[in-house]
């Protein structure tokens, strides 16, 4: 919503709002001449003519209620994200369970190098071009999330999928209905480009696919890792490039690469030009994040929220990691907990130093079955914490030189961590 409200703040709206707490985000937003009100009064709405709220408000929110009340138009965000891609002359959106902020800012990147006319909004914080950059008309690079069929609203030029792992099932029922919702996403597409790898792909004949080996039109080869970080041969079309060594750790992040090049590829820019933007991308913040050092130990915060990128992060972790390795996992809702639960006993029952911190609920009310206690008590070898406190306890007493603290979740585990890691918060 915040890089949404600069965006209309750039084409020359006058934009204010609201959210439950003061942030970097919401201090970033002041500074870009966008007020925000810290809290929900329906006092907020102050003279607006039109409303925009994203898919985590519950109906009974003051502002929304008020909007109703005085019959004002109100918006869902994806539906003023596609009238603001509209405005662009090629819209690429990035799909997926998986991946989507890292891949969206990779692509701006790439984009931004071949075309020097692209503009990104992103989910995250790209180290950058944060989490909105506007360098054009020709491109415009967003992520298209899946939440409650939201990527449904936009009608990209380029449909770009990075994979359709379960997740969203509150929603969605079951993983063949979030499938179908992927081909439909596609289906509105001029042009299709999905990891050759995923299910789906089969059902999309004209796609171009990308992914290891050189079974796909875009792939990856001679792969090898140096300390977390990968590097590959490029082949495109049966063509293969020079190696291209990624700055970011993790395996899976090549997919990620490789979705941003078929894109370039796409539009007929050599490869050259992806790869030297590929360059020079550094990464997005809680994506496997260097924060700082406790006992001599690495802090390392990632945005793993879902098994299949729990999975992913531990693999990173180990390759990086050169003494033990703590994991601190703060499982996000209740209903994901509930309906992935097997996935998350069987992904984390691999870890011998594993803390479980309290849910972080969202838009959630409490729900026993998905909580983070019960999740922790079907892991034995796992600890559970509620409080900063408990949690800096726990790490001062066992963490030593060249060990590594893996802070894992999509909640405010992120902001505990750094509070942790600050020397002048007393116990």
């Amino acid at each position: 919503m915040s890089g949404l409200a600069l965006m209309l703040r750039a084409m020359g709206f006058t934009v204010w709002g609201s959210d439950a707490a003061a942030s970097l985000q919401t201090a970033r937003l002041e500074q870009r001449g966008v007020r925000v009100f810290i809290g929900h009064d329906a006092g907020n709405l102050k003279d607006a003519e039109v409303v925009v709220v994203n898919s985590a408000i519950p109906p009974r929110n003051p502002e929304l209620c008020e909007a109703k009340r005085r019959g004002l138009p109100v918006y869902g965000r994806a539906d003023v994200l596609a009238q603001v891609a509209a405005c662009f002359e090629n819209t690429i959106g990035i799909a997926g369970c998986h991946g989507k902020t890292t891949a969206t800012a990779m692509c701006a990147h790439v984009m931004e190098e071949c075309s020097g006319d692209c503009s990104a909004h992103i989910g995250g914080e790209d180290f950058d071009y944060c989490n909105l950059y506007l360098g054009g008309e020709k491109y415009f690079v967003t992520e298209a999330c899946e939440y409650m069929g939201n990527f449904l609203h936009l009608r990209p030029d380029v449909a770009v999928i990075l994979n359709t792992d379960a997740d969203h099932l509150d929603y969605y029922g079951n993983a063949e209905r979030l499938a179908a919702a992927y081909r439909e996403y596609a289906c509105g597409a001029r042009a299709v480009i999905v990891c050759g790898e995923d299910p789906v792909s089969k059902d999309l004949k004209n796609a171009v696919r990308f992914g290891m080996g050189k079974n796909f039109e875009i792939g990856a080869e001679n792969v090898r890792s140096n300390g977390g970080k990968y590097s590959f041969l490029l082949r495109i079309k049966g063509e293969i490039f020079d190696k291209i060594r990624l700055n970011v750790y993790g395996k899976h992040n090549i997919y990620n690469a490789l979705a941003a090049i078929a894109v370039a590829d796409h539009y007929g820019y050599p490869a050259e030009l992806a790869v030297r933007g590929l360059q020079k991308f550094r990464g997005i913040r809680r994506r496997f994040e260097f924060l700082g050092d406790m006992n001599g130990a690495q802090v390392i915060a990632d945005y793993a929220h879902h098994p299949k990128e729990i999975e992913a992060s531990l693999r990173t972790a180990r390759e990086v990691c050169g003494g033990r390795l703590f994991v601190i996992f703060q499982p996000h809702t209740y209903s994901r907990t509930r309906l992935l639960f097997d996935e998350f006993v069987r992904v984390l029952s691999t870890m011998e130093n594993l803390v479980i911190y309290k849910t972080y609920a969202a838009r959630e009310y409490f729900d026993a079955a998905g909580s983070a206690l019960t999740l922790s008590e079907s892991l034995p070898n796992s600890l559970y914490v509620e409080s900063l406190r408990q949690l800096k306890l726990y790490l001062k007493c066992t963490l030593m030189p060249g060990d590594v603290a893996l802070i894992l979740g999509a909640g405010d585990i992120y902001f505990i961590a750094k509070r942790l890691l600050s020397e002048d918060r007393p116990l």
